[in-house]
């Protein structure tokens, strides 16, 4: 076999080797993945740690215990990998993807389990004390009722007691079993009026018992008598909280509900991204196979690398997953774009690729590291499906860069240099009238581009303008009808009820109000789904009666979120705090890599980017929530993307002319800057664009808000980049060169070991 065509196999070898371990290992792949609470139902709650007696301090110790007992707690549910975490010095976060019953698992957390054994009057004649740890085992009586069985300490203490409780009248002599007695709160005088008592039962005593074991039998019957038991005895193994937990955010997602949106955003997605795919190959021929290839491979290797790392895939994590192909994408455009350049000047296939290859290689590592500064950012400062949107983002850009950079390269390479297509320039995208002579000396700024009759410079103050009014038009509209925002941000608890198309806003309307619940607002969502707002924070007892009850009616939970105004203050501080550091990192890496007067006006667009998503969404009166903010991070890390590969291109323009002897040359390398790269932006936004459509046309509900940022700031942020940030920089730039006397060195070269870029 001659080289040539052992080149060809040999990448070819590669592919098929790639798409086989794909194909044998992707069905299993796929099924470890571990699913969110919003993609498989389940529900995730954030404890603030209190003291439980007054002057009790809380210490590390105290946390770590407390949340040791919750895992014991959650075990005995048989939950698939709870997530317990404690979050700070007297916070612990509890994340139950799975749990099929979260009344249960709610009430089994939350619940103090404090065993005691008291008199009618509610003294206490036993405690949690005088029980052996790990002692309680579930059991039936003769008759084949539940009951629990307490293993005591001290038998004697226990038969003395019973002497005493013995010897009083009828009615009085009555052990009443409670657990989580409340002083000021719980009575038996009370509480045995009602039809169900708080407390668990009250045997008779007629008689001194010589034991060492209690049994609670009485208050259980049927199938939940039973797992009443089976949970007292569960929760007494795994010990009384040393702490009392206050719920300062919670939110549930019924199984229904994250089924249909796990199908919704899978199959957008995978829509979206097939149309990319297509697109690639009609624009870029044989390199748009090769990275048709190499982001397949991408995905598969992503959903690989976050199984490694134990992640949860939520949907933001998803979106961030599809997003990510669009990075990988702009990748291999940047270089294919180069490459065409490079053949249409009249270099042979294998000098445009090493050339095009060696030229891309920083621009894609700088384009990278800017939306990398986001991404860290998102993951440091965000909590729960915003953490999963960071960590898929963050992986995202570690695996496109994997693939888009060297194993598109791998694979290119062999084909380049396999010599089949040296002639063949239509595999390429270029046909071979476009080509020039090489030995007549034409430069890639001698080249033609379809925006050559745009002098982009000439109208930079219409821009400006444009910019202006669109900025004061959002300030007044933002001023009138302000944000419409989430409960993230405010505080309270928000409610998505599927109603299954059997009711509708007034009776759902009703339902609440006959619980004593009554909504800020209420409004639907596609056909069958009504969301209730409630400014107040509601209780768990609010949150699981509104839960039995709407599943009763219409067969599926309903989506409860609940954020307290400590958590609501906290996210504005944190959301505005991560906008405010990622700028502040974007700026900085800039500089380092580029000059302050890039920097800055990159900047001022990405600002200009957020200020627009936020007038939109004022406008269209959509909910703010905490994925907004990720969206706005996510379009802060695209659009400096953006602006860094046009800064690129410039910088580049600049060391050909080496200094600049008027303003026009300065107006010159913009409008060549722009016009070279102008191509490569649209077609890396509209790959991105197809995508994210597709979100928002066919993904679930639940990330609509979240896709329609995401739109908006595409489109805003490669505006901002090409006639915003690059427009800026050329009045700064002038500026310096006024300063000068009439010349301003941009590039220095003493010799080949020895130059500078000094822009």
């Amino acid at each position: 076999m001659n080289k040539k065509f052992s080149k060809i196999l040999t990448s070819l070898l590669i592919v098929v080797m790639f798409f086989t371990v794909i194909g044998l290992t992707l069905k299993d792949v796929v099924k470890d993945v571990n699913l969110g609470l919003d993609l498989q139902g389940g529900f995730e709650v954030l404890y603030q740690v209190e003291p439980l007696n007054e002057g009790d301090e809380i210490d590390e110790t105290a946390v770590k215990s407390t949340a040791s007992t919750l895992e014991s707690r959650v075990n005995v549910l048989g939950v698939s990998e709870p997530n317990i975490s404690v979050e700070s010095e007297d916070r612990i976060r509890v994340q139950l993807a799975g749990v099929e019953d979260q009344q249960e698992a709610r009430e089994m957390l939350s619940t103090q389990a404090e065993l005691s054994i008291r008199d009618v009057e509610d003294n206490v004649l036993l405690s949690g004390a005088d029980l052996v740890q790990g002692g309680a085992s579930q059991n039936f009586t003769e008759t084949g009722d539940p009951m629990v069985s307490l293993e005591l300490k001290d038998p004697e203490k226990f038969r003395e007691i019973t002497e005493e409780i013995s010897k009083r009248p009828s009615g009085e002599n009555l052990m009443v079993i409670w657990m989580d007695f409340e002083e000021g709160e719980d009575s038996f005088a009370e509480e045995v009026k009602k039809e169900n008592p708080a407390f668990i039962s009250a045997p008779s005593v007629s008689g001194p018992i010589n034991s060492s074991d209690v049994m609670i039998s009485g208050g259980f019957s049927g199938e939940e008598g039973l797992k009443r038991a089976q949970n007292i005895a569960a929760l007494l193994n795994a010990g009384s909280l040393p702490v009392k937990l206050t719920e300062i955010y919670s939110t549930s997602v019924g199984a229904q509900f994250g089924e249909q949106a796990l199908d919704e955003t899978v199959t957008a997605g995978l829509i979206g991204v097939a149309i990319v795919l297509l697109f690639m190959i009609a624009f870029y021929r044989l390199p748009g196979i090769v990275a048709a290839v190499t982001l397949t491979v991408y995905i598969y290797l992503t959903l690989v690398g976050f199984n490694s790392i134990s992640g949860v895939l939520t949907l933001p994590g998803i979106a961030a997953l599809i997003l990510g192909v669009g990075m990988a994408v702009d990748a291999n455009i940047i270089m294919y774009e180069r490459m065409k350049d490079e053949l249409r000047i009249g270099r042979t296939l294998k000098a445009a690729y090493k050339k095009a290859s060696a030229q891309s290689l920083w621009t894609i590592v700088d384009a990278n590291i800017t939306t990398l500064i986001a991404g860290v950012v998102l993951f440091v400062f965000g909590t729960s499906s915003v953490k999963g949107f960071a960590t898929m983002l963050l992986l995202s850009i570690l695996m496109s860069f994997v693939t888009a950079v060297f194993l598109t390269r791998v694979i290119l390479s062999l084909l380049v240099k396999s010599g089949y297509f040296s002639k063949k320039f239509g595999w390429f995208g270029i046909r071979e009238k476009d080509r020039f002579d090489i030995n007549k000396g034409k430069e890639i700024e001698d080249l033609s581009t379809p925006w050559d009759r745009f002098n982009f410079v000439k109208h930079y103050k219409k821009f400006f303008a444009f910019s202006i009014a669109t900025i004061v038009v959002g300030a007044i509209i933002l001023s009138i009808f302000r944000l419409n925002l989430g409960i993230d941000f405010t505080s309270g608890t928000r409610a998505d009820i599927e109603t299954d198309g059997a009711g509708n806003v007034e009776q759902v309307e009703e339902e609440l109000e006959s619980m004593g619940l009554s909504p800020e607002s209420i409004t639907t969502s596609g056909e069958d789904t009504v969301i209730a707002k409630f400014t107040k924070h509601l209780s768990q007892d609010e949150v699981t009666e509104m839960q039995s009850t709407f599943s009763e009616l219409y067969g599926s939970n309903p989506m409860i979120s609940t954020v307290s105004p400590v958590i609501g203050q906290e996210l504005v501080r944190n959301a505005v705090f991560a906008l405010a550091l990622a700028s502040i990192g974007i700026i900085l890496y800039a500089s380092i890599r580029f000059e302050w007067r890039m920097a800055l006006p990159a900047v001022v667009a990405l600002m200009h980017d957020a200020f627009l998503m936020i007038a939109v969404f004022s406008i269209l009166r959509l909910e703010v929530d905490i994925t907004f903010i990720a969206a706005m991070l996510t379009i802060v890390g695209y659009s400096i993307n953006d602006t860094i590969v046009t800064f690129d291109r410039i910088r580049e323009n600049l060391r050909k002319i080496k200094v600049i002897r008027s303003e026009e040359e300065i107006d010159m390398i913009i409008n060549r800057s722009l016009r070279q790269t102008l191509t490569r932006s649209f077609n890396t936004v509209l790959t991105v664009i197809i995508v994210v459509v597709f979100l928002v046309l066919f993904g679930s509900s639940a990330i609509f808000n979240f896709s329609i940022a995401l739109l908006v700031g595409l489109i805003s942020g490669v505006y901002s980049s090409l006639f915003i940030a690059i427009q800026l920089w050329g009045i700064l730039k002038k500026r310096q060169f006024n300063k000068s006397d009439g010349e301003l060195t941009v590039y220095e070269e003493k010799d080949k070991d020895d130059e500078k870029i000094l822009v």
